[in-house]
């Protein structure tokens, strides 16, 4: 899984469209046909499986054929019987009924069915995390139990390493530098989770984990697909075959052969269920809708971290729920405040603010005075056209641009506009430095130092750091 920071914002499809989604997936419709196909003389083992002699009839109600239909019959109860869409009656003999939730795949809304949804999903998840069952049988000794050390396989470490993949590619999926919805060739995700982010050329060491992983992937991700999480095309059989008879692993992963490597992605029902076992799991993964609803408050402070696009389609989807002049003030109130969050909170109210049209005019001249909005409310108004717009202060001038600064700052870090910002302001300005200390303002002196930081003409650096110093004196700190 990702670190605890929070993530990019995913753009989800409405409910009762995923709902049709899970619906339609190949496992969880053949769960519900299985649950409404059990009566009165269907039988399961100790463990809830159905029993051997009734497989057949399973499959053939599913219409499976093939050596592999029995296993999918079987793996089709178990997802049943884990959802409650079947409930199993009397243990000792072995009789089932309906399941309180299989009347909500139809009879339910499409909360509830991505609920049965998601409880089919973990039980996939669960026998993804297994080791292969020919290995399983070999590892097994005379008494019936299962060496595990034979195998080399830690279950809580494969299933967290499933995990990072599978939130590797969520990240891959929503971040504005993934892939977005193009499938991600499998090499680059076992990658992602095995070498180093500071290492060169990979060593063959480093390449065979690589390959393994890979290899453990592609039967993965042939279990995952069937309950709609992935899309896969899996990895060429052919190609195993070479890498068999390899002696050594290949380095390079010709472009123009990738997709014989494997090819995966999150479809929109993949989406929602990783989003809902992140949100399960503590991680902060907010979804572009979810404030609508909310106050001016909770949109400023929640699409802060937001990149630039999806902070946009969050404002404009809140902008259409409300009257663009009492949104306008609204606005404005919550951007007020001289907490570290207030610079961020000021710059998205702007940005927001753009959005809305002229009706907003009276809300931004009502904070002409005010020592917080006044610069930003000038801005709006002589970008939207407006006449009478008061000349700022230097003093104002002055504040607006340390505002401005370190809502950047904490926007994008150290980033490559912001230090040609930083450049420009020092080339444009005389006497900057000297003026800019005084500024009563809390980041004046964390801004000056970010300055001296990324400026780098020496000079200037050194100038921006003295100021630094004399902001922090005079705030007492």
């Amino acid at each position: 899984m990702p670190d605890s920071s929070p993530l990019p914002p995913v753009r989800l499809h409405p409910e009762a469209e995923l709902a049709r989604d899970a619906l339609s997936t190949p496992l969880l419709s053949r769960a519900a046909r299985l649950a409404r196909w059990a009566g009165p003389d269907t039988r399961v083992d100790a463990s809830g499986g159905l029993v051997d002699e009734q497989l057949p009839a399973a499959a053939e109600e599913l219409a499976l054929s093939g050596d592999d239909a029995a296993a999918y019959a079987s793996e089709a109860w178990r997802v049943a019987v884990d959802t409650g869409l079947v409930e199993i009656v009397d243990e000792e003999a072995g009789t089932v009924a309906p399941g309180a939730d299989l009347a909500l795949l139809t009879g339910g809304s499409p909360h509830d069915v991505l609920a049965v949804w998601l409880g089919a999903l973990e039980t996939v998840l669960a026998d993804a995390s297994v080791p292969d069952l020919d290995d399983l049988v070999d590892a097994m000794d005379a008494g019936g139990e299962v060496d595990l050390s034979s195998l080399d396989w830690d279950p809580e470490a494969e299933a967290e390493f499933l995990d990072g993949v599978l939130g590797n590619l969520y990240l891959l999926t929503v971040g504005e530098d993934g892939p977005g919805e193009d499938p991600v060739p499998l090499p680059a995700l076992a990658a992602s989770m095995i070498v180093p982010s500071d290492m060169g050329e990979p060593t063959n060491d480093v390449l065979e984990q690589v390959s393994d992983a890979m290899m453990r992937l592609d039967d993965q991700f042939r279990l995952l697909a069937p309950v709609g999480l992935v899309e896969y095309q899996p990895v060429d059989e052919a190609l195993m075959a070479e890498a068999e008879s390899a002696e050594a692993p290949s380095a390079v992963v010709d472009d123009i052969d990738v997709s014989r490597y494997g090819m995966v992605r999150l479809t929109p029902l993949g989406l929602y269920g990783m989003r809902a076992r992140l949100l399960e799991a503590g991680f902060e993964a907010p979804a572009v809708g979810e404030l609508v609803d909310k106050g001016a408050d909770a949109l400023l402070d929640g699409t802060a971290t937001f990149p630039q696009a999806a902070a946009q389609t969050e404002t404009e989807q809140w902008l259409t729920r409300r009257e663009p002049l009492a949104a306008a003030r609204e606005l404005l109130a919550a951007a007020r405040g001289a907490d570290a969050g207030a610079p961020l909170r000021r710059l998205r109210c702007q940005q927001a603010l753009s959005l809305v049209g002229a009706e907003a005019e009276p809300a931004l001249r009502e904070v002409l005075d005010d020592p917080e909005l006044g610069g930003l409310a000038r801005v709006w108004l002589t970008e939207a056209g407006f006449s009478d717009v008061p000349a700022p202060s230097q003093d104002l001038v002055f504040w607006l641009t340390i505002d401005t600064l370190a809502a950047q700052l904490a926007a994008e870090g150290n980033s490559d506009e912001l230090r040609a910002l930083v450049e420009g302001l020092a080339a444009q300005h005389s006497g900057f430095f000297a003026a800019v200390w005084r500024v009563d303002h809390p980041a004046t002196a964390d801004v000056l130092e970010a300055m001296g930081r990324l400026h780098p003409d020496k000079r200037v650096a050194k100038e921006a750091r003295k100021a630094a110093f004399k902001a922090r004196s005079q705030q007492g700190g």
